[in-house]
């Protein structure tokens, strides 16, 4: 659920596809900040054990110490205190227990964070519905397929019902699954109070004290609102109060052509509304690869309920009262002059969203945050004021800012528990898949065209494209749902995926074949003789890969003659 931005530094902002004005246009993934893959900062270490930061042509020595903020405790309550019980936090403590770590978990709100209770869940059971309900409208789908179904209806309220309720089961479940394992629950806020120790507790309560070896903040993020934009919860609306459902207004305004603006239109054009997009850029969709946008936006926004602005910001949103509708000041991105004024029953910010890390006690090890993230290195240890790692403390998920993911978040704080557990690892980012659950959906790994020809131009190297269509997939075709592409950027030289991007019928799950591959470095020369079941979905990839020309070693030695 997330969108891009802009950078003309190495800083990092909330990930959105809302431009600043302060801010010249920056092209960041709309799935998370992946810095790695944009030479943004890059952090290696050297054979002495430091680690260097590289930030485009500058560089700062960054060498493990101590510092002055406190003296460490001798002995410890835990061995490991994790701050945040999201998907990020849940992931660590599991892998924790496992590894035989005394484990605590501390939050301030309910367990599941983000992803199950304003997030990922709730958003997917609403998607859900509007998928069946999407289908039951189509007369020509049906006909096609030889079925007769009366007038499609729904339940506002039932619709909310089944979204929170599969939010309460989640959450319900991942507590179950840390009491069990033997994790405590730590109930409060959590701040850091000086090194490896940390005191939580509720407004109003004594704060209560507790050490640890090692201390992982996971504490996610909040929906972020620019300036000039009043949000009411009721007509003017973030994501959190979206998920809701409290009413379906006849035309809805949506801030931001992200996944979470996406399938947020994907919603509410199921259930009746009509939507208008507000995109800060130039075009919709601006994080997805290029080819996928285009066919994106012909299925997904032309033929429906959706207009749209591009290029425009909105610089004031005043909610809907005293009998007026919600009123949206444009103004041009480029020239900054008003461009137009639109009057809608609601306006939905999908503009991305902001750390979540006041409050933790920063300032007691010396660390200051950039643009509300937590500086860190490649295995998520925390980079203080001075450039200097802080021992013991490690910060994962949307938190850091690294990849605003909640799969990215688990995936982080596995590699930090591999790491405290004596066995370095490593997150290789660049293999953690994206998905956008419209209907149909899209899902990517690794780069798009654009950043694959800038580093093959940066590092000398050509790279090629396979495509292959839905239209030639039998299951596809009996499922009456042939629109859909699959792409591949790679080396031709060494057969290494670059990137892969999926729009079709289950593209989300298609992705893990192509994910999966980069992250073990499997090569297409090799993946091509995989076997996969006929007829299904996968062989959109089979061929995919099959297609790919990798020139042999003979072609190669007589190109460097």
């Amino acid at each position: 659920m997330h969108s891009t931005l802009s950078f003309s530094r190495a800083t990092t902002v909330p990930t959105t596809n809302y431009a600043f004005h302060s801010q010249s246009p920056i092209n960041l993934r709309f799935c998370g900040l992946r810095r790695e893959a944009f030479g943004i900062s890059i952090l290696t270490r050297s054979s002495s054990g430091r680690v260097r930061l590289s930030t485009r042509g500058r560089s700062k020595r960054i060498s493990a110490s101590t510092g002055n903020n406190g003296t460490p405790p001798k002995s410890f309550d835990y061995d490991l205190i994790i701050i945040g019980a999201g998907v990020g936090g849940h992931g660590a403590a599991l892998h924790a227990v496992e590894k035989g770590l005394k484990t605590a978990i501390i939050e301030g709100d309910v367990v599941g964070g983000t992803c199950v209770n304003r997030g990922c869940v709730p958003s997917k059971a609403l998607l859900a519905v509007s998928g069946r309900m999407r289908e039951l409208q189509s007369e020509h789908h049906m006909k096609a397929l030889g079925l007769q179904v009366s007038a499609a209806g729904y339940d506002r309220q039932g619709v909310a019902g089944h979204a929170n309720n599969l939010a309460s089961k989640i959450r319900s479940n991942l507590t179950n699954s840390m009491k069990a394992l033997g994790v405590d629950i730590l109930t409060g806020f959590g701040t850091i109070v000086g090194p490896q120790k940390v005191k939580y507790g509720k407004v109003g309560f004594t704060d209560n004290v507790v050490t640890a070896k090692d201390i992982i903040i996971a504490t996610g993020s909040v929906p972020f609102v620019p300036k000039g934009i009043e949000v009411d919860g009721k007509t003017v609306i973030t994501s959190d109060h979206a998920l809701k459902l409290e009413f379906v207004p006849d035309w809805i305004a949506i801030v931001g052509s992200g996944y979470i603006g996406l399938e947020f239109s994907d919603v509410y054009t199921a259930l009746g509304s009509e939507v208008t997009f507000i995109e800060a850029l130039d075009q919709l969709m601006p994080g997805f690869d290029p080819e996928i946008s285009k066919l994106a936006q012909r299925v997904l926004i032309n033929p429906r309920k959706i207009d749209y602005h591009t290029g425009v910001f909105a610089t004031k949103i005043t909610p809907a009262r005293d009998g007026k509708p919600v009123i949206i000041e444009l103004t041009d991105a480029k020239t900054k002059e008003h461009k137009d004024t639109l009057e809608v029953d609601a306006a939905l910010i999908a503009t991305g969203r902001a750390p979540f890390t006041n409050g933790l006690g920063l300032e007691n090890i010396n660390v200051v945050t950039q643009r509300g993230f937590v500086p860190v290195d490649e295995r998520m240890r925390v980079i203080d004021a001075n450039g200097n790692l802080v021992p013991h403390l490690y910060c994962i998920g949307d938190a850091n800012g690294k990849m605003m993911l909640a799969h990215a978040a688990s995936a982080q704080g596995i590699s930090v528990v591999e790491q405290v557990t004596g066995r370095d690892h490593v997150l290789n980012h660049l293999s953690v898949p994206a998905a956008c659950f419209t209907h149909p959906e899209i899902s990517m790994v690794g780069l798009t065209e654009p950043q694959a020809r800038e580093k093959a131009v940066k590092e000398g190297f050509e790279i090629s494209v396979a495509k292959t269509s839905f239209k030639a997939n039998t299951k596809a075709l009996a499922e009456n749902e042939g629109e859909g592409l699959a792409k591949l950027i790679y080396r031709p030289d060494n057969g290494e995926i670059l990137g892969v991007h999926i729009f079709g019928l289950h593209a989300a799950d298609l992705i893990h074949e192509a994910s999966n591959a980069i992250a073990l470095g499997t090569r297409i020369q090799d993946i091509k003789f995989a076997v996969h079941a006929h007829p299904t979905l996968s062989e959109v990839l089979d061929e995919l890969f099959k297609s790919a020309k990798v020139l042999d070693m003979k072609t190669l030695r007589k190109m460097k003659s």
